[in-house]
């Protein structure tokens, strides 16, 4: 698997043809509800003719099920899969047309073109949100989605993870850098990539103080396997 950042907590995630897309946002919809959340890295538009095999809405926020980009992805004749959680399914699902929208609600696994994927807990103000483990058969990412720190997470999380990817920003109800690099260290993976910094806001990432932390870069393709 490669994996590229398209941020916020978005990826875009490929292997041989299969393509997913993580949360992706892609537009500036936050700003018409907040103007502090004004996007400060413009819209690669040449994502949207990348025409991912899957998307993957972990919950039903703006940054993360964006009407404005939805439409455009889904916009298409060929059939992709959409996994989301009870909430932002029942959002996303509106868009119809002939992909398959799959409930995906924590505990729920699903099998496609050689990958197994598997949604866990997320502590987060959508009560449904979700974190989400992609196993390749080789690697094992585990995106935590938009969370806070809760030990009930811990449970659903029962392989050895390769990489992390986890949000930082510390508003929103997520884990800030010092609570998130405490998950981290309790995951215990391989590399860790913190996400959900640098679109609205002046953080450095700098200030995630972890071991085997991986800083990505917008619109790059993050190394992640290098030792």
């Amino acid at each position: 698997m490669n994996v590229t950042w398209i941020g916020q907590a978005g990826l875009l995630i490929k292997k041989n043809e299969f393509k997913i897309m993580v949360d992706p946002y892609l537009s500036n919809s936050c700003y018409e509800i907040n103007p502090n959340h004004n996007r400060r890295v413009e819209v690669k538009e040449e994502l949207f003719s990348e025409m991912p095999d899957m998307i993957i809405i972990t919950h039903n926020h703006l940054d993360h099920m964006d009407p404005e980009t939805l439409k455009k992805l889904l916009n298409t004749k060929k059939s992709i899969t959409v996994l989301a959680p009870y909430e932002a399914w029942n959002e996303v699902r509106k868009f119809g047309g002939t992909h398959n929208y799959v409930m995906f609600n924590r505990g729920t696994q699903w099998s496609q073109n050689g990958f197994l994927l598997k949604a866990v807990k997320a502590e987060h103000s959508d009560l449904s949100a979700i974190g989400v483990i992609i196993n390749d058969g080789i690697l094992k990412f585990y995106i935590t989605g938009d969370t806070l720190y809760n030990d009930q997470i811990f449970d659903d999380i029962k392989e050895e993870i390769d990489v992390l990817f986890l949000p930082i920003n510390g508003v929103g109800n997520n884990m800030n850098a010092e609570d998130a690099a405490r998950f981290a260290r309790r995951i215990g993976a391989k590399k860790t990539v913190p996400l959900h910094w640098g679109l609205f806001d002046n953080i450095n990432p700098a200030v995630f103080d972890c071991p085997n932390v991986v800083i990505p870069d917008f619109y790059k393709e993050i190394n992640v396997t290098e030792e």
